[in-house]
């Protein structure tokens, strides 16, 4: 892991560049160097895997750590200072690079390199919610049951703004059927899921009632967000909306995509809301 003192100002920034950063977009992460050199004192990490990342951020003493990586380095740091009991004290910061940027942007966090380097030197601290579940993994954004299935017509995270690559994908995608049909045929189609999800100890649907597809996130003040969609018999079922702090999902084996990972299957999962757990710079307010 290489490490680099730059000096600016009295502020005291660690700077945690993410490989996958730095060799998607070489140049974007040279422009954060240079903002963020240019506004503070500045000690660059550059990890080469997630044991060098955690290292890093374990070492960075009185300074504020600083991300330059994707929504995948953002829910790695955030999980990292969580383990560690380290996020009530210590308020993160992220410039987005990369091909995932859906979390940062719905998180308030610019996308664009220069704004999101200001936004460090010169914005605030915003506490926000985080859930918990029962094996200690956290959610910043929302999870979904089932996840998103993959497909030729489902929205590509993994190359946004290369619309190069998206070619040769549709290509790809185009060919194999030709050449392996029989292996397609047989890849079984998802279908409704029969679970039980219970917000406070209430519960919201049963086993049952078989369901499409279940998503929570956090809305205000501490508590989640559920809404349950219900497998609809000619017209179509409204969904079935709770607050709570707590959710408890179980059933069958199920897996689950939490920010951008499919974590399971599983059983059982219990998630709980902790209001304000973590801190985030943001643009200040014009």
């Amino acid at each position: 892991m290489a490490e680099v003192a730059t000096s600016a100002t009295s502020e005291q920034l660690l700077v945690v560049i993410d490989p996958v950063a730095r060799r998607s977009d070489g140049e974007s992460v040279r422009i954060a160097k240079d903002v963020l050199g240019a506004g503070a004192t500045v000690k660059l990490c550059l990890p080469e895997g997630p044991e060098e990342f955690a290292r890093a951020l374990a070492r960075r003493g009185s300074r504020r750590p600083v991300v330059v990586g994707d929504d995948r380095a953002l829910i790695r740091a955030v999980s990292l200072l969580h383990r560690h009991r380290e996020l009530t004290g210590c308020a993160l910061s992220v410039i987005p690079v990369g091909g995932v940027l859906s979390l940062a942007r719905s998180l308030g966090v610019p996308t664009g390199t220069v704004a999101a380097a200001r936004a460090v030197l010169d914005g605030v601290e915003r506490r926000m919610d985080l859930m918990v579940d029962d094996s200690d993994g956290v959610v910043l954004g929302a999870l979904r049951i089932p996840p998103l299935q993959a497909g030729p017509d489902a929205p590509d995270e993994a190359a946004p703004g290369r619309p190069w690559l998206r070619t040769c994908q549709s290509l790809v995608r185009t060919l194999v059927p030709a050449a392996r049909p029989s292996r397609l045929a047989s890849a079984p189609e998802p279908g409704p899921a029969r679970l039980r999800v219970e917000v406070d100890g209430e519960t919201l649907v049963d086993l049952n009632q078989p369901v499409e597809a279940v998503s929570v996130s956090p809305s205000a003040s501490g508590m989640a967000s559920v809404e349950v969609r219900p497998v609809s018999v000619g017209a179509e079922a409204s969904p079935l909306l709770a607050e709570g702090r707590t959710v408890t999902v179980s059933g069958a084996h199920f897996r689950y995509r939490a920010d951008t990972v499919v974590s399971g299957p599983v059983r059982t999962r219990t998630w709980v809301v902790r209001e304000g757990a973590w801190g985030l710079t943001v643009p200040a307010a014009p």
